[in-house]
Order: C-alpha cells, then structure tokens, then sequence
C-alpha cells in the first residue's frame, strides 16, 4: 500500500465544491471582518449556509469560496495561541491584488517580483497576521531554472528581495499587530 496518497482515489467521495486538502484559518480578531476582507480583496463568496456560531457568540465555522477552493475560517478563543496562516494564491494580477489588499489595511511585504518558472510572486500580511502568497502567470518571463539557487556560492550572494522580504516579516510577526 502505498502511504503517500498523490492522486485522487476512485472510492473517495470529496463533496462538491471543496478539494482533497482544503485549509483552516483560525481568526484573532474578527473572522467576520476577514471574510469580508477576502471578499473585497479576491472576490471570495461566503457560503452563508455554512455559517454556525458557537455558544459564545463567536464564529465556530465558516467558509469562503475562492475560485476553486474553499477557505474554512473561525473566530480564536481568547486562549487559543495565535496561528497565523500563509495561504498562497493562484491570481490573474496580482499587483491588483496588492492594491486592493492595501486598500483595506494590508501591509505589502514584498511588491511583485519576476520569479521561477515564468511566475511573478508578491506577498502581503493582512490585518489579522496572516501572510498571503500571491502568485501570477507572467507570458513574458521566460522560465528560468531553479539551477541557478543550486549553484556553488549562491549563499555569498546579496539575498533577493523575494527572499529578504520574508526574512524580515516572518522575524517580526508577532500577535499584537492583528486587527482589533
């Protein structure tokens, strides 16, 4: 048997609308106001239906559609450990993206970039302290190898933008920057 699953089994029954692995982002601060965020910055679609509150009044579940994928999504306890997220995303533009994100309280970590295999890569951390990948299709890069990071010596090199960047946000990403 083989104990790493790569492809969708005949026999698995994945209910409509979500994939094999979907993901869970556990809010501090608000999973309401991030759905609302997701929805303004990407477009998501709250499944309204699968809204649930929990005793205490806080989101226990919800979910957003996102092209197509579905984001689960629910309010922390107050003693739940912040667990910031670090979705990445598929987009068509992401400088748009970026815009957008910054419109509604995000901080740009690392503006749009030409990256490996013909891609474009930008990052933002929202207002909750998650950080998001944003990864665009670019037609004119051409797609470069990712021998060059392999090469003797890479490491003496001055460290890219791309790669500075996420340094120095995941270093300083600490719960108390989240929205309030």
């Amino acid at each position: 048997m083989d104990s790493i699953m790569t492809k969708k089994r005949e026999d698995q029954e994945i209910p409509s609308g979500y994939n094999q692995v979907n993901f869970f982002i556990i809010i501090k601060g608000g999973a309401s106001k991030f759905i609302e965020f997701v929805e303004r910055v990407f477009g998501g679609i709250e499944n309204k239906q699968a809204r649930t509150q929990d005793r205490d009044g806080s989101l226990i579940h919800a979910e957003i559609r996102l092209g197509d994928s579905t984001i689960l999504v629910a309010d922390s306890k107050n003693d739940w450990p912040f667990t910031p997220a670090f979705p990445q995303v598929y987009v068509e533009d992401a400088q748009a993206v970026i815009d957008r994100a910054k419109k509604e309280g995000a901080q740009v970590i690392t503006s749009v970039n030409d990256f490996y295999y013909g891609m474009k890569i930008a990052r933002f951390r929202d207002p909750w302290g998650n950080i998001w990948w944003l990864f665009e299709k670019s037609s004119n890069l051409e797609k470069p190898s990712m021998q060059a990071n392999a090469d003797v010596g890479w490491h003496d090199k001055k460290p890219s933008e791309i790669y500075a960047t996420l340094m120095e946000a995941m270093k300083n990403l600490r719960e108390g920057e989240i929205a309030k």
